[in-house]
């Protein structure tokens, strides 16, 4: 028996929307993140862009377990001496983006390499309930009924 290998004629990609609204950030980001490898498909292949394309909306209305919202910091360097500075997660969510949290729990869940860069762009995070994609005709994926534990009231 061979092991099966997807070609790229082969694969086909559907559109998924998720309500990230009152859903915990880590539980989206896995369920995201599997959605963007493939690895929900049958006929997954680590080497190929298997995902789908999934669309996050109200990513401003994630929620986090215990005091992650005021403990959580996201680092970066500025490239001077002593240029190391952080926001907490709520600093963020509360900002111009917050969006971003969303973006950056999912890319650190997928594989640093050109490959997991070609599957990042296959997501779209929006703060708001608006997006430009119904043209794509998104199936919706409802997170928070998937397991009681993926909700958390505010």
């Amino acid at each position: 028996m061979k092991t099966y290998t997807a070609k790229p004629a082969e694969i086909e990609k559907k559109w998924i929307l998720i309500d990230a609204e009152g859903v915990v950030l880590g539980r989206l980001a896995t369920i995201v993140a599997m959605r963007l490898r493939g690895k929900h498909k049958p006929t997954y292949t680590p080497h190929m862009d298997m995902g789908d394309n999934v669309i996050v909306i109200n990513a401003d209305k994630v929620q986090m377990t215990g005091t992650k919202r005021e403990d959580k910091r996201y680092y970066w360097h500025t490239g001077h001496p002593g240029g190391i500075k952080s926001r907490t997660a709520r600093q963020i969510l509360e900002g111009a983006h917050p969006e971003r949290v969303v973006i950056k729990a999912v890319e650190r869940m997928i594989s640093r390499n050109r490959l997991g860069r070609q599957q990042m762009s296959n997501l779209r995070v929006y703060a708001g309930a608006e997006h430009p994609h119904e043209a794509q005709q998104p199936e919706v994926l409802d997170v928070k009924s998937m397991n009681p534990k993926n909700t958390r009231s505010a």
